[in-house]
């Protein structure tokens, strides 16, 4: 196999932040979009460049950050921020981790997750095409408020980069930003990340700085202008963070749109980037395919429906239903309101259906749970079908059993098996029966107490009430002749 790695550039990832506009205990590059932390999609991307190097900077909350870095990305490294704030330090002690690298290095913001790689190598090929020290990746925008603002000479060439807290009047009616986008030739960051001071508003070492500090030494600085302005968007709060993730959402739902999958309304469909869709999938409006779902080719889901690291087989369909950790095989239906909860594994043709709650349970092939029913903790054979409001009662006060139901059993509406308990293949219950033995294959299992019919109880024990009046009139009916009267006995 030949060797794609680019062993000229090394990727450098600024995540030691803390975020204090999220108002948040958890650290700003691990809130998620699209199934990932903010970073982890920028992990995604950086590896897509195949980079000899790829660098993270923690610092807040650091064995947070660095547990989600390292799960998805366990080839980045690791790389501390010590005391002193900045970018542009950051940089500097990610550099130290790389002393015999020479070529250029890709520095990216760890809460700037809707950059491709299609983007990035573009400004890379622009960036040694051009032989410049370094580029950076802007952007017009509308409102520039927030960003560092780009300052160009008569030439048209970079001549610095402003924070805005330092940008004076004439600067900050400027509309091209910095996007937080960097290469640089590795030797010219280390002659010049050294001297990059803290006297500025923030009392932090700007990376920003240096493109002005090559400049004064004789050296060129190049700009990408991205076309789309929404690749750059950065995340800083709560609403940035939900935009930017319907942003992403878009773009998930359109590609799978453009694979041959059916999306009747993108705009209350939610796919995370994790997700998988075969072709000839129809989503239906208001359903979220969430983490690691897979659906396959044929199947039908939603509307109002949530699935959260299942499996759906082909041609399945799945209606307004809640499921998480669930299997759903071939030609099965699940819903309307069902809810899945971890362990379901529903086989080819099986049906789940109507207000039915399933736990850690298994579903033979053909099988059936129409409606109204608590099924956890069971194994259900091939060919069943189990009555209205069937419920396992698995849970004894201290610990779980399971229920073993064989193959073509059919039960009577509103039973109870009172786990642990098996039914043999081929058997049958009675309706309300409450199944607290084992029952043998082929046998009818009854639990029948004769009925007993009060006389007269509701205008004893409800007197004027309007059961009472109705009740009263029909027994003085009934003693006419009308009918003949209920026995107590």
């Amino acid at each position: 196999m030949s060797d794609t790695t680019d062993h000229r550039l090394a990727v450098v990832i600024l995540a030691a932040g803390q975020g204090t506009r999220m108002r948040s205990a958890l650290p700003k590059v691990l809130h998620r979009i699209g199934g990932r932390p903010l970073v982890g999609h920028v992990l995604d991307t950086a590896h897509a460049l195949a980079p000899a190097d790829v660098l993270v900077v923690v610092r807040h909350e650091r064995d947070q950050v660095a547990e989600a870095v390292t799960e998805a990305e366990p080839a980045a490294r690791l790389v501390d921020q010590d005391e002193i704030p900045g970018t542009g330090r950051a940089v500097e002690v990610a550099l130290a981790a790389l002393p015999d690298f020479s070529g250029d290095v890709l520095v990216l913001s760890g809460d700037v997750p809707l950059l491709d790689a299609g983007t990035l190598s573009a400004l890379l090929a622009g960036h040694r095409a051009g032989g410049a020290a370094a580029t950076l990746m802007t952007a017009v925008v509308d409102d520039p408020t927030g960003y560092g603002r780009v300052i160009r000479d008569a030439a048209g060439d970079v001549a610095r980069i402003v924070e805005q807290k330092d940008a004076d009047d004439a600067e900050v009616a400027v509309r091209e930003i910095n996007a937080g986008v960097y290469v640089f030739r590795a030797e010219a960051l280390r002659t010049h990340l050294p001297a990059v001071g803290t006297d500025n508003a923030q009392g932090e070492k700007y990376l920003t700085d240096v493109p002005g500090m090559l400049r004064r030494a004789g050296d060129r600085v190049a700009a990408s202008l991205v076309s789309d302005v929404t690749v750059t968007y950065g995340v800083n709060d709560r609403a940035q963070l939900a935009e930017v993730g319907r942003l992403l959402n878009a773009r998930t739902v359109r590609r799978w749109q453009l694979e041959g999958v059916t999306v009747m309304d993108p705009a209350t469909t939610w796919i995370d980037v994790t997700a998988t869709l075969e072709p000839d999938v129809t989503v239906l409006p208001n359903t979220h395919i969430l983490r690691a779902t897979t659906i396959g080719a044929g199947a039908v889901v939603g509307p109002d429906t949530s699935l959260v690291d299942c499996e759906v087989g082909p041609r399945a369909t799945v209606r307004r239903t809640d499921a998480t950790l669930a299997v759903i095989e071939a030609d099965a239906t699940v819903g309307p309101f069902a809810y899945l909860r971890p362990g379901t594994y529903l086989h080819a043709g099986g049906k789940i259906g109507t207000f039915v709650e399933t736990k850690n349970s298994t579903i033979g092939a053909g099988s059936k749970v129409p409606h109204l029913s608590y099924i956890g903790d069971t194994t259900i054979g091939t060919g069943v079908n189990l009555g209205a409001g069937a419920i396992t009662a698995n849970y004894d006060d201290l610990t779980k059993h399971r229920t073993e139901i064989g193959d073509e059993v059919h039960t009577g509406s509103h039973n109870v098996f009172v786990a642990p308990v098996r039914i043999g293949d081929g058997a049958k219950t009675g309706a309300g029966a409450v199944i607290r033995k084992d029952v043998p294959a082929g046998a009818l299992a009854l639990s029948v107490a004769p009925q007993r019919n009060v006389a007269g109880w509701v205008e004893k024990n409800r007197p004027g009430t309007k059961a009472a009046d109705v009740a009263a009139r029909a027994r003085s009916a009934q003693k006419a002749g009308d009918g003949p009267q209920g026995q107590e006995g």
